[in-house]
């Protein structure tokens, strides 16, 4: 190894990344409490250290070469290790503590929080940073290895992945409660073809789960009309703009309340399950093991707290 490298500080790489995660010397600087030619310093003697420009403008902006790609991932582990070290000290000192990183698809951001708060009943000093996406972005996510784990309902086949299946995800066809397909007791998928059919932006893995299976069972909609989120798509239906195929948790209170009404098709509800992954090989820290551990061991409980979350009992 070059002995240059011995010389980095880990002060130098939090400049740096501070300078990657903002595209800027002088947004660095105020995010750094430090002046701009303070940060300047830091970068030059970085690239005096590594050898080659970890920087280039290109008009007016920033872009990192590739050598600061590399030594972003390899910052990336560091500050990682770090973290790791300290759950693992605070660990043996009778405590698990630290942040769990976790990125979940649009589809379970209404029930992650109440997993959450089971999970760190027993851990009450994990804390949580939760980014919500869909599910391009949960695939480029795992490719840039940014979070301690993810939740996904569709698991990428061409990606080595650790991954567990841990519960189901149910989609259900809604619609108003004045909506002519609401007297029938029974319906086809077939029977819902008639109306527009409210559907997620391209990327959704609702969207692309739905899709796949009224191909199947060849239920063609006419009419499509395309909405950039699950509350956007809620509201349409409420609207009366249409129907749509919608997980059950996501328009929990509306079908409650009676504000919307699953339709009774004999095809659906269509079951996914949610899966935690993560990269195989990662290196996860204590409390993201931790967590791993707890959707594998505590299943009863978590189905427990999805029944009782969902409703499934009294719809």
């Amino acid at each position: 190894m070059r002995k240059s490298l011995m010389r980095m500080t880990l002060r130098q790489l939090r400049v740096f990344r501070a300078v990657c995660d903002n595209h800027s010397y002088s947004r660095a600087a105020e995010e750094m409490a430090l002046t701009q030619p303070a940060v300047s310093l830091q970068i030059r003697q970085l690239e005096e250290l590594l050898g080659q420009p970890l920087f280039e403008y290109t008009g007016k902006k920033l872009y990192l070469t590739d050598a600061a790609e590399a030594l972003k991932r390899t910052s990336e582990d560091i500050f990682g290790r770090l973290e790791s070290l300290d759950m693992q000290l605070s660990t043996l000192q009778g405590s698990l503590q630290g942040q769990l990183k976790l990125a979940v698809e649009s589809s379970a951001k209404y029930f992650v929080p109440h997993l959450f708060a089971l999970f760190r009943d027993r851990h009450p000093e994990v804390s949580l940073q939760l980014v919500v996406v869909n599910h391009a972005q949960a695939v480029h996510r795992l490719n840039a290895n940014r979070d301690d784990l993810l939740l996904i309902s569709q698991v990428p086949a061409d990606m080595d992945l650790e991954f567990l299946p841990f519960l189901d995800n149910a989609i259900v066809a809604v619609a108003p409660p004045d909506h002519p397909l609401s007297q029938r007791e029974s319906l086809e998928l077939q029977d819902l073809t008639a109306w527009p059919l409210l559907i997620r932006e391209q990327g959704s893995g609702t969207r692309r789960a739905a899709e796949q299976y009224c191909n199947q069972r060849r239920a063609h909609f006419a009419q499509t009309l395309e909405l950039g989120s699950l509350e956007a798509q809620r509201e349409a239906v409420l609207a009366g703009l249409g129907l749509a195929l919608l997980p059950r948790h996501a328009v929990l209170r509306e079908l409650q309340s009676g504000a919307l009404i699953e339709l009774p098709v004999d095809e659906l509800p269509l079951m996914r399950s949610w899966c935690l992954v993560h990269p195989r090989g990662k290196y996860l820290s204590p409390v993201a093991q931790t967590f791993f551990a707890f959707a594998r061991t505590e299943r009863q409980r978590i189905n427990a707290l999805e029944r009782r979350f969902s409703g499934a009992d009294q719809l």
